[in-house]
């Protein structure tokens, strides 16, 4: 995945709190077996309506989407983020996430921003402004900010979540980390346990998995 030190770009206001899994991609969408083309799927039944926020001329192009508190909440699934991603979100700004949506979110580069609930509230009425205003999530720094309406605020972001956006780890990125002390671990088993080596070993060239 790719490193994410800053976000800046339009943001998109979806005013509601408790904004689940199923809502974010419905559970018809999940039989697809890619990664990609959930952004079709994104928020489906809102958008049938023609006064969704994603469906206003200032959400083209959105980058950055405001939500109120529990934002992903519910059923576990990464196509959630995958949703978001793929529609062209790269960060959330929202006053509190569910645990597992972080989870999935930090292992898939989208910044969760969870700002204060007055935060939120500012970012919105410099919006309702200025829709097209440029916002700047910085994860380094953990600050957004509208620059055009002279607003910077702080939000939370765990350090180790911060550490694996900068440098662009994922779970399998994270583990090669650690590539040295689980070789180490391999050679210190006993022969009769069964090992990463025995199993390579046995499957032949090109059969590995």
């Amino acid at each position: 995945m790719r490193a994410v030190s800053r976000v800046e770009g339009r943001a998109v206001v979806v005013d509601r709190r408790d904004i689940d899994t199923d809502q974010i991609i419905p559970a018809a969408w999940l039989r697809r077996v890619e990664r990609t083309g959930f952004g079709a799927g994104l928020f489906e039944a809102w958008r049938a309506d023609p006064g969704f926020a994603l469906n206003q001329p200032a959400a083209a192009g959105a980058s950055i989407l405001i939500a109120g508190a529990n934002f992903g909440c519910g059923s576990s699934r990464e196509h959630a983020v995958w949703a978001l991603q793929d529609y062209g979100f790269q960060a959330v700004i929202a006053p509190s996430f569910a645990d597992i949506f972080r989870g999935n979110s930090v292992g898939a580069g989208l910044v969760t921003a969870q700002a204060s609930d007055d935060t939120v509230a500012r970012l919105i009425t410099a919006l309702a402004a200025d829709p097209a205003a440029t916002v700047t999530v910085d994860v380094e720094r953990r600050t957004v900010a509208v620059p055009a309406a002279r607003l910077t605020e702080p939000f939370a972001l765990p350090d180790y979540a911060r550490w694996r956006l900068l440098e662009g780890l994922d779970d399998v990125a994270v583990t090669f980390k650690h590539a040295d002390a689980i070789t180490a671990f391999e050679r210190r088993r006993p022969a009769w346990l069964p090992s990463l080596a025995a199993k390579a070993h046995a499957a032949g060239p090109g059969e590995h998995g």
